[in-house]
């Protein structure tokens, strides 16, 4: 039991660079205090004291803000950062060196009886605000982006983002059709920000496209400036206007919505 004990403080070191020493660990984790609180609970769940562990549980909940059922099996090393308002269901299974973040939900999507909530294998990651919802399988070193809705299953090693969750899949080597874009980018004095994230956005794929056609565009030019020259003109000689780029830079601050000012009535962040 000991032994366990230590690796989960150990593993508070290897994921949160804001630990500093054992003690602070020990008594300022409440995702430590709720992972401890659950294997008593668990261990009760399994020999059929079943209100006892429901008590226990509850106890948990009420000193940590994270709600794991009894009946849930969790693995080693597994991290709760943050950890308030984590909810994690009866029949859900988390494996060894799984970290969730605060606002996690594991939960389910019917009131039937038996296998009900995800699987999470080895080494998953649960962005903060995620929920996880259903009897599927998230596949081992996967990732569940921030505020994501994730209802099917996730392959392993892939990344779900956005509502309803979708894989992202990572192209690990550069396409043609990047290095044509990254080209054009580069000739009118663009920085293709978009074109370098991971995650899907809207403007960059709209940026993307429009950096094709100007890629297809600029061919085209170029095929005519050629022909022009063996008529004999000179028209393709001729510089092209520089572009300004502090123009764009201006509108890029200008669309830039200003910062919500909190409500008199909420409260401070912390």
């Amino acid at each position: 039991m000991f032994d366990r004990m230590k690796e989960d403080i150990a593993s508070v070191f290897h994921r949160d660079p804001a630990a500093r020493n054992k003690l602070e660990v020990l008594f300022c984790y409440p995702g430590l205090h709720a992972i401890w609180f659950h294997r008593l609970a668990h261990c009760l769940w399994v020999r059929d004291a079943r209100l006892l562990a429901r008590m226990v549980s509850n106890l948990g909940r009420w000193l940590t803000g994270i709600e794991i059922h009894p009946g849930a099996t969790v693995g080693r090393r597994f991290f709760i950062d943050h950890g308030m308002g984590v909810v994690i269901g009866e029949t859900a299974e988390i494996g060894n060196d799984v970290t969730l973040y605060q606002g996690v939900t594991l939960g389910g999507t019917s009131w039937n009886k038996g296998k009900r909530h995800p699987t999470l294998e080895d080494g998953v990651v649960v962005g903060a605000g995620a929920k996880v919802l259903g009897p599927f399988t998230v596949g081992k070193g996967a990732k569940i982006g921030s505020n994501a809705v994730v209802t099917k299953a996730v392959p392993a090693g892939a990344t779900a983002v956005g509502i309803p969750g979708r894989i992202i899949v990572r192209e690990e080597a550069v396409t043609e059709q990047q290095v044509k874009r990254q080209a054009m980018a580069e000739k009118i004095g663009f920085d293709a920000y978009g074109e370098t994230r991971d995650m899907p956005d809207p403007v960059a794929r709209s940026i993307g496209l429009m950096l094709d056609h100007m890629h297809a565009v600029d061919g085209r030019i170029e095929s005519m400036c050629e022909a022009l020259k063996e008529l004999g003109s000179d028209y393709c000689a001729r510089d092209l206007p520089k572009l300004d780029t502090e123009d764009f830079e201006a509108l890029m601050d200008d669309a830039e919505p200003e910062p919500s000012k909190p409500d008199a009535d909420s409260s401070a962040p912390r």
